[in-house]
């Protein structure tokens, strides 16, 4: 697991068309991607042995309603559809259960590390749950436009981070100055 580079932009796309489709743009979450880069330190990818990117995540900065506290939103995590039972998905998350989780162990874990409160991705319960994630907690908030209410998790880092948080998910952080709309860093 390595942080992400400019080199991989054109390996990270094609794998993310790859492993997601060409809806992959059309999603929720992707609003609050759009004009944005990811938080920073937050980006990795997955390297084969001859180098080649086969996994990616990112994480980025998110307001959670309007005045509410900071946290980040997990997405897109995406390993070469051919690996997936390898455990590189997981791996881009702190070490908690199988190899196959290296990315998502690796993610949480440097969110952690950066003293981030939580985190937020919309996705399969049972798939993240193990990684601590659930919909517990996100009841009240929303997603700025269609999303499966129940595929809203979350995942505390720092107690009490969630606590009270209400109202439609914000786009935070660092903007892309000079790129065309739509594009992605």
């Amino acid at each position: 697991m390595v942080g992400e580079s400019a080199a991989d932009t054109t390996a990270r796309e094609a794998l993310l068309d790859r492993a997601m489709g060409p809806k992959r743009k059309k999603k929720s979450s992707e609003k609050l991607r759009r004009g944005r880069r990811p938080s920073e330190g937050l980006a990795f990818v997955a390297r084969d042995a001859s180098g080649v990117v086969v996994g990616t995540v990112r994480l980025w900065d998110v307001r959670l309603g309007e005045g509410g506290p900071a946290a980040l939103l997990l997405g897109p995590l995406a390993v070469e559809p051919g690996l997936k039972s390898g455990g590189i998905g997981s791996a881009l998350m702190p070490p908690l259960f199988k190899p196959g989780s290296t990315l998502m162990r690796h993610a949480i874990a440097e969110a952690a590390r950066l003293g981030h409160g939580a985190i937020l991705l919309v996705g399969d319960a049972p798939y993240y749950g193990r990684f601590g994630f659930s919909a517990d907690r996100t009841g009240t908030l929303a997603m700025p436009g269609p999303y499966e209410r129940h595929r809203l998790l979350a995942l505390e880092l720092k107690d009490g981070t969630l606590d009270g948080v209400k109202g439609t998910i914000k786009a935070a952080g660092r903007k892309i100055k000079g790129q065309a709309p739509g594009f992605v860093a």
